[in-house]
């Protein structure tokens, strides 16, 4: 079910998950093009993605299915793997799930130590579990998904060289969307574990 379903039912849930996905997809495509340009790529500097900025990062194909399917995308954020080398790629890759683990230890970290309102309350539960799941859902093995490419640099002549032959093919960005829906109980199932044990780290489960 995507977000327009709130929109009438609860618009301030709607606005506040909305602006939380948003400002979370544009820390972690921003995590990922200032990775890359601090170690050496220029490629995301010129294409414009070392910002904040969301306009600089939201796909409009990905946040209309974020609207209506429940899922989405940020535009990938362009590298040159030749200026970056094997383990260039590999930090380059973690930097985005990183950057949502953070946002999430910072969101916790003010549940459980600031006097709260219903309405922070409310929102910095949504800004922790949204990034609990980009980081988690971005870490899966699958292809074009940062865990994917973390997997491409650890095992560069094997599994690696698989994955990126992959995602060159004409296909497999259908594929992969196809591969994600269908397996969506699955995946929520280990991002709902996973939010889970971190509720329950910080005394909120």
């Amino acid at each position: 079910m995507g977000l327009l379903s709130l929109l009438t039912s609860n618009p301030l849930a709607f606005v506040i998950i909305a602006l939380a996905l948003v400002l979370s997809l544009a820390v972690h495509e921003f995590a990922h093009a200032y990775t890359a340009d601090r170690l050496g790529d220029p490629t995301p500097r010129r294409a414009g993605r070392v910002t904040l900025n969301p306009l600089a990062h939201l796909d409009p194909f990905g946040t209309i299915l974020l609207l209506f399917a429940g899922f989405g995308f940020a535009k990938p954020v362009p590298v040159n793997g030749n200026n970056l080398g094997r383990w260039g790629m590999l930090w380059v890759a973690a930097a985005g799930p990183i950057s949502n683990l953070l946002i999430a230890v910072l969101a916790a970290l003010l549940l459980k130590f600031l006097p709260l309102t219903s309405l922070t309350y409310l929102v910095l539960n949504t800004v922790l579990g949204i990034n609990v799941v980009l980081a988690v859902f971005n870490l899966l093995p699958i292809p074009l998904l940062d865990g994917s490419r973390i997997i491409a640099a650890i095992f560069p002549r094997t599994l690696g060289r698989a994955l990126m032959e992959f995602e060159m093919q004409p296909y497999s960005f259908i594929l992969v969307l196809v591969i994600i829906y269908l397996g969506r109980p699955v995946i929520g199932n280990v991002v709902g574990t996973v939010q889970g044990w971190v509720q329950t780290l910080i005394g909120l489960g």
